[in-house]
C-alpha cells in the first residue's frame, strides 16, 4: 500500500472551471475567529452553493506546547497545566493525571478522597453540560438559553470558589489526594444546588427541547453511525449518542462510582438531536450520582502523602484515563525513573470528536454545519495542547 502525503495547500487547489451549465465549487473559511468555533478553530468548507462537499479542520491556532512543558515539570506541577486544556472539565483533567501517577507510584487513596473527587467531578459535569446547552441554544438563535445556563453555572462555581479558590482553571485534585478539605456545610449547600438543578433541567426542556425550530434544526441532521463513531475514536456523549453504551464510569469504575447507581444514556440514530438529549439526560444522572454519595462521605485525611513529597515513578510506560464531560481523557507517561516524565501525552476527547465533522457534515448546508459543530461540544484548547 502506498501512502499519499499532501499538504494543506495541495488540498486547497482551486477546482477546475466547470463546463457550461455546471455549478462551481469554492472554499470558505469558517474561523479561526468565528462564533461557532468556541475558540480558535479554522474549518475550511468546500461548498457547492450552500451545500457542503468537504470539511477540512485546521487546528493549532492556540497550541501552547503543554505536553512538552510537562517534560520539564515534576508530577505535582503538571496538574496546573491540565485545567488549561478542557477548562470546562478542569477537575476531571486533574484526576486523570493524578490517577495515572498514583497507579504507577503505588499510592493508595482512601475512600474520603475518592468520594470527594467523584462529587466534585459530577458537579462539574453538570456545570459543563449546562453551559453547552446554553451555547447550543445561542448558536441556533435562542439567546435566552445562554443567559439561563450561565446563571446556573455560576451557582455551582460558588461552591468551587469557596473550597478551591477558583471558578474555572482549578488544580484541586493532586497525586495523593485533594488540595483542600470540604467545608462543614458542603453537603447542605450541594443538596440545595441539586434541588435547584433538578427544576432547572426541567426548565431547559420546557424552554428549548420542545421548540419546533430547534427540533427541525437537530432531528435527522448530521447522523454519525455507531461504526463510524468507533472508527474515528469518538468518546463521551458523541459516541453514546450513536448508540454505543461506553462510559468509563461503568465499564472501568473508578473513584466512588461503584457505590452509585446510574444509567448510561445512549441515543438511537446518532444525529444532532441524540447528541443534544444525551447531555440533558446525563445532567439528571449526575444529580442522581451525587445524591447517593453526599450523605455518606467517609472520614479520613484528604491527602495521603505530604504536599512536598517528591514523587518518582519507576522506569516504564504508564497509562490511565477518566471520563470527562466530553469523553475519554487518557494520560500516557514514559518515565525514566526521575521526578519528571521523560515523555507525556494526553489523549484528549475533543481531538477525536472533532474529526466526526468530516464524516457527518458533507451533504448538509452551512446552517446545518452550525448545529453539527455545536452538538459535538468541542473545547479547542483541549485539541491544541
Amino acid at each position: 500500500m502506498t501512502a499519499i502525503v499532501r499538504t494543506l495547500d495541495d488540498v486547497l487547489i482551486a477546482p477546475a472551471h466547470p463546463g457550461r451549465g455546471a455549478t462551481q465549487e469554492y472554499f470558505l473559511n469558517m474561523g479561526p475567529q468565528h462564533p461557532i468555533a468556541h475558540g480558535s478553530l479554522r474549518i475550511i468548507l468546500l461548498l457547492d452553493g450552500e451545500t457542503i462537499r468537504k470539511v477540512i479542520p485546521v487546528p493549532g491556532y492556540v497550541h501552547r506546547g503543554i505536553e512538552k512543558m510537562c517534560e520539564h515539570l515534576n508530577y505535582r506541577q503538571i496538574i496546573h497545566l491540565t485545567d488549561r486544556m478542557d477548562y470546562l472539565s478542569a477537575l476531571m483533567n486533574n484526576w486523570a493525571v493524578a490517577r495515572t501517577v498514583e497507579k504507577a507510584a503505588g499510592i493508595e487513596i482512601n475512600d474520603r478522597i475518592e468520594t470527594i473527587r467523584t462529587i466534585m467531578a459530577e458537579l462539574q459535569r453538570i456545570q459543563s453540560h449546562a453551559l453547552w446547552w446554553g451555547v447550543l441554544g445561542m448558536d441556533l438563535g435562542a439567546f435566552t438559553a445562554f443567559l439561563y445556563s450561565f446563571r446556573d453555572r455560576e451557582i455551582i462555581g460558588e461552591i468551587f470558589e469557596e473550597i478551591i479558590g477558583a471558578r474555572l482553571t482549578m488544580n484541586y485534585i493532586q497525586p495523593g489526594g485533594v488540595m483542600y478539605d470540604i467545608t462543614p456545610d458542603f453537603a447542605d449547600k450541594v443538596k440545595k444546588i441539586l434541588s435547584y438543578m433538578k427544576r432547572m433541567v426541567e426548565e431547559y426542556d420546557t424552554l428549548l427541547s420542545g421548540n419546533v425550530i430547534l427540533q427541525e434544526r437537530l432531528r435527522g441532521v448530521g447522523i454519525l453511525t455507531q461504526s463510524r463513531a468507533i472508527s474515528l475514536g469518538c468518546t463521551g456523549p458523541v459516541l453514546r449518542a450513536s448508540g454505543f453504551a461506553y462510559d468509563l464510569r461503568k465499564v472501568e469504575p473508578y473513584g466512588a462510582y461503584e457505590k452509585a447507581q446510574f444509567d448510561v444514556v445512549v441515543g438511537t440514530t446518532g444525529d444532532c438531536w441524540d447528541r443534544y438529549y444525551v447531555r440533558i439526560e446525563e445532567m439528571r444522572q449526575s444529580i442522581r450520582i451525587i445524591e447517593q454519595l453526599i450523605d455518606d462521605i467517609p472520614a479520613g485525611p484528604t491527602m495521603v502523602t505530604k504536599f512536598n513529597t517528591k514523587i518518582k515513578l519507576p522506569p516504564g510506560r504508564y497509562y490511565n484515563h477518566v471520563e470527562t464531560a466530553r469523553g475519554v481523557l487518557g494520560v500516557f507517561i514514559y518515565s525514566d525513573g526521575g521526578e519528571k516524565p521523560y515523555r507525556l501525552h494526553f489523549r484528549s476527547p475533543s481531538f477525536n470528536n472533532m474529526w466526526a465533522i468530516t464524516e457527518i457534515a458533507p451533504g448538509w448546508r452551512i446552517a446545518d454545519m452550525i448545529a453539527i459543530q455545536s452538538s459535538l461540544d468541542l473545547v479547542i484548547p483541549d485539541i491544541d495542547r
